[in-house]
């Protein structure tokens, strides 16, 4: 019996793949023990015991960024931290490390190679995190999702996806999609969303713009995100929504997509073949606009600066794209040759390899 240790989490992009590779491995080999490394306060805390995996705690100890009291600290916390999860490795026979990043994949690593663990790196972002850039350069194997993701040793195999998406055939889903958001299935529709949270900017474009979708004959799908006060308009051709729980709904719905370009997101796209426009958030370490980099080359997206997005900018860029057929359906044609559905496999294909290997 093999057991298998995945580290990673604070955020939804470590969260999300690392549970897609636990339930495949899961899938594969019942007999498997497929446990989580995380810490008591991210995402996974919650998410990771409701998918059924157990969760073994460490300590979040961030890098330090400046030269201060917790800097001073860090060096004690970091070493607690690794013993933690030497502990754990041992007290669980663990086979194999596979780290996606975050809070919980550094102590991971260093305590992977102290124990003579083998241990594999997975990073979902085209600018990779301290944690995975520290991490690859001992790692037994390391997989990005999007070429040219500067990592030691970084071989591409896409993103870990949700079963959902993998298996989503969007044409066989279109009427029931139209049905549930009060859609035309027959007439092409604009999904237009900006994450879990929304995207004020993209939010306040699409609403001094909607007429002009509505008037060139497309129809409105658009997910303002939960904390969202956009008055829904109410007219016919536009769904509004706060939140939607069935994205792949969403996506067999999608003619065309416009968003931010998290590494989940632009993955998902890609995947399912749809053409989309990314404006990245400009705030941050400029990791959304590299996302977007390898489809946007490809020619399966645009890119739209998010400075100077309003609905001006949809008028001006985003409908003469609706408006031409041959080059959207260039762009799908592209999306379809830059993504791709087995990330998953592709990194447990790597995992094996590191225990084959050892």
């Amino acid at each position: 019996m093999t057991t298998y240790l995945l580290a990673g989490g604070g955020t939804a992009g470590h969260v999300n793949p690392l549970l897609a590779v636990a339930d495949a491995l899961r899938a594969r080999d019942a007999e498997a023990a497929v446990l989580v490394l995380g810490t008591a306060e991210g995402l996974e805390s919650r998410l990771v015991p409701a998918r059924g995996y157990e969760l073994l705690v460490v300590d979040k100890v961030p890098f330090p960024r400046r030269p201060d009291r917790q800097a001073a600290m860090f060096p004690a916390r970091f070493r607690r931290a690794i013993a933690q999860v030497r502990d754990h490795i041992r007290a669980h026979g663990v086979d194999v490390v596979v780290g996606f990043g975050g809070y919980a994949s550094a102590p991971a690593y260093v305590a992977a190679r102290r124990e003579g663990v083998p241990f594999v790196v997975h990073e979902a972002n085209a600018k990779p995190g301290l944690a995975n850039v520290l991490g690859a350069r001992r790692a037994a194997a390391t997989g990005v999702a999007f070429a040219g993701t500067p990592l030691r040793g970084g071989e591409v195999v896409g993103m870990p996806l949700r079963r959902e998406v993998i298996e989503l055939d969007r044409a066989a889903l279109r009427d029931e999609a139209a049905a549930s958001f009060g859609l035309d299935p027959a007439r092409p529709v604009l999904l237009v969303f900006g994450g879990s949270l929304g995207a004020q900017r993209l939010n306040e474009a699409i609403a001094d713009s909607w007429g002009d979708i509505l008037a060139a004959g497309w129809q409105l799908l658009h997910v303002t995100g939960e904390r969202s006060d956009l008055a829904d308009p109410e007219v016919p051709g536009y769904a509004m929504r706060r939140y939607v729980d069935r994205m792949d709904l969403a996506f067999a719905l999608a003619d065309l997509i416009v968003s931010r370009s998290g590494a989940a997101t632009v993955s998902e796209i890609s995947a399912l073949g749809i053409p989309a426009l990314y404006v990245p958030y400009s705030v941050g370490n400029g990791e959304q606009r590299l996302n977007a980099a390898s489809a946007v080359a490809a020619g399966a997206a645009r890119l739209l600066d998010d400075a100077t997005f309003d609905g001006d900018a949809v008028r001006r860029l985003v409908l003469p794209v609706m408006k031409d057929q041959q080059q959207l359906a260039a762009m799908q044609a592209a999306a379809g040759q830059v993504g791709t559905r087995s990330g998953t496999e592709n990194l447990i294909a790597l995992v094996d390899r590191a225990l084959r290997a050892s």
